[in-house]
């Protein structure tokens, strides 16, 4: 099957969160399987020279916006197998960032529009398109509107994947006209409580709706979960389907990763102990055996920081270290920077984002505390189980698709879970963790089990050629 895969961002040429992983290996899976997907992606100007270099300049084209013609240049290149179109335009994207622009909407209507009109010029003709996220929504609607019907573009069937249902590309309803350039007699199919909502949209035409995790696409039909968006999902539900994520386990690999102090893997685990004693010597801990939970997370509330806040003392009276790597909300930053302030010896904390620095945290923690408010697929669980480091989750979306609680007696448990939102029952399933930690034998047992754990992207690839072949 042919299949084209548009996104806003994918690794290796660009990257602000967990989308870029995804469409920087799901490709790569569904052509290992004897496929040929294929992935268009804005050209960013800040695209590391090197990987620019790489790529060969294919063609140019107009792009209608409404009442205008918009240049789009079209650059090629491959990597990990699979070929890459960029789609380039310096005014919407040579800038400092992705996004967070006042003109995002013109700038994804563009691309949208740019990711179809890019079909004429190149020789190849996809059985399926899979959109993601709201910046690429409006290709299936595009598609339903203004090419189902052209030559060349012929039964061609669309996904539309959420990554994220908070972000939905909510605008004014003068964008119809003004940008979009959509008749008006459309208004009902991209106006949602008085504003146009490009998710929606995507939700009323594409032929499959997927989610990152299979508890996220049953979870997002609840008002609690959806932003709002129930209602729409509620009347088409019949295609909405999730499959959970993966990870790169070539990235994450403790017996190669050259980011960390030494190699380790299930059959010889003695490397994971230098790793902790190194990550206690970076942080300037005090020595010692004590279990040591590791945080890498965006500070923003939905990451479960407020239960955090509330037993942290708690959690370091219990025997706890902590090393925590992030940014975000300056009452969370503030937060950590005073427990850093009053435990030094106790709690370790970089402000930022280092990918090197969140390997060896991996590899050295203990456990991983990830208890979130909502988490659609979540892949930090999936990597600290690749590094043999325990997660302690809260029950929700692809945390509770990919770990079980080490009580259940079939022997199943992989990490610690707890269900409600709650602080308290956060820290039992700490407390519960430490009492594992204290039993030598039965850690190690479940340490082996994380570090043979299989969340690769094959699972998930057979998944999505099964769906691709379902609707064509």
């Amino acid at each position: 099957m042919n299949i084209l895969y548009t996104a806003s961002e994918a690794l290796p040429y660009a990257a602000s969160g967990g989308l870029a992983d995804v469409a920087g290996s799901l490709p790569a899976a569904i052509n290992e399987q004897g496929h040929d997907c294929r992935v268009v992606i804005p050209y960013y100007s800040q695209i590391r020279q090197e990987l620019k270099d790489e790529l060969q300049y294919l063609t140019n084209f107009t792009v209608p916006v409404a009442w205008r013609n918009q240049y789009c240049g079209v650059f090629v290149g491959v990597y990990n197998g699979v070929t890459y179109y960029l789609l380039d335009n310096e005014y919407y994207f040579a800038r400092n960032g992705l996004y967070g622009f006042y003109d995002d909407a013109e700038r994804f209507i563009f691309f949208s529009r740019a990711v179809l009109e890019l079909l004429h010029y190149i020789d190849f003709k996809p059985d399926v398109i899979n959109a993601n996220d709201w910046q690429t929504a409006l290709v299936p609607v595009y598609y339903d509107i203004f090419y189902r019907y052209q030559p060349g573009y012929e039964d061609i069937k669309t996904v539309f994947t959420i990554h994220n249902i908070q972000y939905q590309g909510q605008y004014g309803l003068e964008l119809i006209n003004d940008l979009m350039g959509i008749p008006l007699y459309h208004t009902n199919l991209l106006s949602y409580d008085g504003d146009v909502n490009f998710m929606k949209a995507a939700i009323e035409v594409s032929d499959k709706i997927t989610t990152v995790s299979p508890s996220y696409a049953w979870e997002i039909l609840d008002p609690w979960y959806s932003h709002g968006l129930d209602r729409a999902l509620a009347n088409k539900q019949y295609k909405l389907c999730g499959f959970l994520n993966g990870i790169d386990q070539k990235v994450y690999d403790p017996q190669t990763d050259p980011n960390i102090a030494r190699h380790y893997s299930a059959k010889n685990k003695a490397g994971k102990a230098y790793c902790k004693k190194a990550l206690i010597s970076e942080f300037g801990l005090a020595e010692g055996n004590e279990p040591i939970v590791g945080i890498v997370t965006r500070f923003v509330s939905h990451k479960g920081l407020d239960l955090i806040k509330y037993v942290f003392e708690d959690i370091i009276r219990i025997g706890y270290k902590f090393v925590i790597l992030g940014s975000g909300e300056k009452i969370y930053e503030d937060f950590f920077n005073e427990m850093h302030y009053r435990y030094p010896d106790r709690v370790g904390l970089r402000i930022g984002f280092i990918p090197e620095l969140s390997k060896r945290i991996y590899a050295g923690a203990d456990m991983f505390l990830m208890p979130s408010q909502s988490e659609p697929c979540g892949l930090a669980q999936m990597i600290a189980l690749r590094y043999g480091t325990i997660p302690i989750v809260r029950e929700t979306g692809g945390l509770r698709d990919s770990i079980k609680d080490a009580g259940e007696p079939d022997g199943s448990g992989n990490g610690f879970t707890f269900k409600t939102y709650n602080a308290h029952d956060m820290l039992d399933a700490l407390v519960r963790a430490r009492s594992l930690y204290d039993d030598k034998k039965k850690w190690g047992a479940l340490v082996t089990k994380a570090l043979k754990e299989d969340f690769s992207w094959k699972k998930s690839a057979e998944l999505y050629i099964g769906l691709y072949k379902d609707i064509h």
